[in-house]
């Protein structure tokens, strides 16, 4: 990425340097026990996959996103990770503001500035996030030595200690939530490796997005200041208005009216994927892990809530209460269209783009089943 005197927009050095700084510990294990939960988790993956590609039907589109590692990493390995695919995803727009401004005067300071200031501000959200996730299919990042991933793009993240420190706060037995966690995560990289457009399709909509923001930094930091202000100007963060979702996210207010119909797309088909892989470790679950039902029980009711009011008001201003609902709502679409039309009548949703269901089909599975089959059928 091009920049203004040697200085980046994001200064990524500082972002890593400053989530790790400021991530919370991991639970208290021995080296031994350490070295067994790392090698646990490695043979979960591997029999994750023959679970998920039997019940799904989906097999490996022998492409190059194929074969695709399994990491398992600590809240460290998460974060580099994680910045890495930040750097990745935004590289054109962040070359959009470079450009512009390098004509302003003083761009150069501003671009020195901003970076480490911006580092900062990722490095402290990275920091918060990096305590909660338990695994990820990262589909964008770049292949590093120390971070190595499939040519096509694409690995499989475990976050070991995040694993084992939520299977020891909801009491459950280590062997079958480790299993269970593996298949939702095993579920993602199915998909990914068995349908070979879909990565293409995700990235192209994300960069439609980024390409429709405003890149005046002004306008940029007035509209993320309008976000903080719903939380900390008077309102309590969940204190609903009038539609009962209560004060917007970061990413609620700063779209265009075209960013609005991209991110309609991108909501449905993220709330597909979440759905699925929710739908197949419960479906996979009964006949691999014996204590499936009351591991769903509980960690339901860990999901929908939040450790306390400063955990549930940075949830709302980063959207990860929309992420909440879409693995609601993409479940309930997935088993509502699989018991109408079974297994392979759901697989049409991977056909091709205009096979994946709309938002409003998401809501309403009967619509998409009679868009998708009954069109193919006349």
């Amino acid at each position: 990425m091009t920049s203004i005197g040697g200085v980046e927009m994001v200064d990524w050095n500082l972002a890593v340097a400053t989530a790790t700084r400021l991530v919370r510990p991991g639970p208290e294990v021995s080296r031994e026990e350490a070295r067994a939960v790392v090698a646990e988790l490695r043979r979960h993956a591997k029999s994750s996959e023959e679970h998920v590609r039997a019940f799904t039907r989906m097999a490996a589109s022998g492409g190059p996103a194929s074969d695709t590692p399994v990491l398992v990493v600590d809240r460290a390995g998460w974060i580099r990770a994680n910045v890495a695919g930040f750097r990745q995803i935004l590289k054109p727009l962040l070359g959009k503001v470079q450009d512009r401004r390098g004509g302003l005067p003083g761009g150069a300071v501003l671009g020195a500035v901003g970076g480490k200031v911006t580092g900062v501000e990722l490095g402290m959200l990275l920091s918060f996030l990096a305590s909660r996730v338990l695994g990820q299919y990262e589909t964008f990042a770049p292949s590093t030595r120390e971070l190595p991933g499939s040519p096509g793009g694409g690995r499989l993240l475990l976050v070991a200690p995040n694993i084992v420190h939520v299977e020891r706060e909801l009491d459950v037995a280590p062997h079958d939530f480790r299993l269970w966690v593996a298949l939702h995560e095993e579920t993602h990289r199915t998909q990914f490796t068995a349908v070979p457009w879909l990565r293409d399709h995700i990235e192209s909509e994300i960069q439609a997005f980024l390409g429709e923001t405003d890149v005046d930094p002004a306008t940029l930091l007035e509209r993320v200041r309008e976000a903080v202000q719903s939380l900390s100007g008077g309102r309590p963060a969940d204190e609903d208005e009038g539609d009962g979702r209560g004060a917007p996210s970061i990413i609620e207010l700063v779209q265009t009216p075209a960013q609005r119909e991209i991110l309609a797309r991108l909501t449905a088909v993220m709330s597909l994927l979440e759905g699925h892989a929710d739908y197949v470790m419960d479906g996979v679950g009964p006949e691999v892990v014996p204590s499936v039902a009351e591991i769903r029980e509980k960690f339901q009711k860990r999901r929908a809530s939040g450790a306390g009011r400063l955990d549930q008001a940075l949830r709302k201003l980063l959207g990860l209460d929309a992420k909440l609902r879409q693995y609601r709502d993409g479940e309930r679409f997935v088993r509502a269209v699989a018991n109408q039309v079974g297994m392979d009548g759901f697989n049409r949703v991977w056909t091709s783009p205009n096979t994946l269901p709309t938002k409003a089909e998401i809501s309403k599975p009967a619509e998409w089943v009679a868009r998708v089959h009954r069109k193919a059928e006349s």
